[in-house]
């Protein structure tokens, strides 16, 4: 399977996780992004040993960004004034990335663990590849 499109990778059973794609299929009027969960077959395939459960990936052209610069491709791609949050790449990626940690370690305490992933909408599914 060849994806042209930006792939997001996320836990499909986190809550902040499940909240951000629901931003960003609000927000890609150009539906350009795909998405796969982090539990997925797929991504077992393109990520292989770099496989991150506490992780956002942005995967762009054979290329994985992670963590807090994975998240600001992701709103450069984005486009429009959301593409004005890649601004935050100045700050070195140790800062970005300490307070993304942070986020990450208390997310299912702050947004909450679902008991499996979220189950595309009809009109939503060809955007989401190999579905667990």
């Amino acid at each position: 399977m060849k994806i042209e499109n930006p792939v997001i990778f996320y836990d499909g059973v986190c809550g902040l996780c499940d909240r951000s794609v629901q931003f960003i299929l609000r927000n890609d009027y150009r539906k350009r992004f795909q998405f796969a969960t982090l539990q997925s077959d797929y991504a077992k395939r393109v990520l292989g040993e770099q496989l991150q459960f506490d992780s956002f990936v942005f995967y762009y052209r054979g290329k994985a960004r992670y963590r807090s610069a994975g998240a600001l491709f992701m709103f450069w791609h984005l486009g429009g004034l959301w593409s004005l949050f890649f601004i935050f790449m100045l700050i070195p990626g140790f800062l970005r990335d300490a307070v993304y940690n942070w986020v990450a370690r208390n997310r299912y305490r702050w947004f909450g663990k679902l008991e499996s992933c979220r189950i595309p909408l009809p009109e939503e599914r060809e955007r989401f590849i190999d579905q667990v």
